[in-house]
């Protein structure tokens, strides 16, 4: 009997789908800055994650990438990309957070590191490739924001 609970219980995460939902790049000094290109260029990197519930056990995660890169003090490019991905959500109240801000993220980002440097490759530039985040880190500062707001709020 045991056995047959176990076959009935539903898996604790799903991914329904994912998907590119918003994607621009931009090289704003192109044909030009293909000349200066000699080197690494500098590059700023940000990352944060969106999740909205949109049925019941059902999320949508935004992984949304902002990149710009300058080179020798010009703008080389910027690339935004908002992938998302639809997954189906079974674990306890208290664990839903850190999954859909952890684990769903770690799941997506190889997507969005292979999407960014094929893109940059298609427009002529140098593919960067991103290099792996550290999501609990990034959700404990997101905690600690929200937080400070509250605190704030209350004084």
């Amino acid at each position: 009997m045991a056995k047959e609970t176990t076959e009935n219980q539903q898996p604790a995460l799903v991914i329904l789908s994912q998907y590119i939902k918003d994607m621009s790049i931009e090289i704003p000094l192109a044909p030009e800055i293909f000349k200066e290109i000699t080197g690494a260029p500098e590059v700023k990197v940000d990352i944060n994650v969106s999740q909205r519930s949109f049925d019941e056990g059902a999320y949508e995660v935004l992984l949304n990438t902002s990149i710009n890169a300058e080179m020798n003090g010009k703008k080389l490019f910027i690339i935004e990309l908002s992938y998302g991905a639809a997954a189906g959500i079974n674990v306890p109240e208290d664990a839903l957070e850190q999954v859909l801000y952890i684990e769903l993220p770690r799941l997506m980002f190889p997507f969005v590191r292979s999407i960014i440097a094929n893109s940059l490759s298609a427009a002529g530039l140098p593919p960067i490739m991103l290099t792996p985040i550290d999501f609990v880190s990034l959700y404990q500062q997101r905690k600690a924001q929200q937080n400070e707001t509250v605190a704030t709020k209350k004084a």
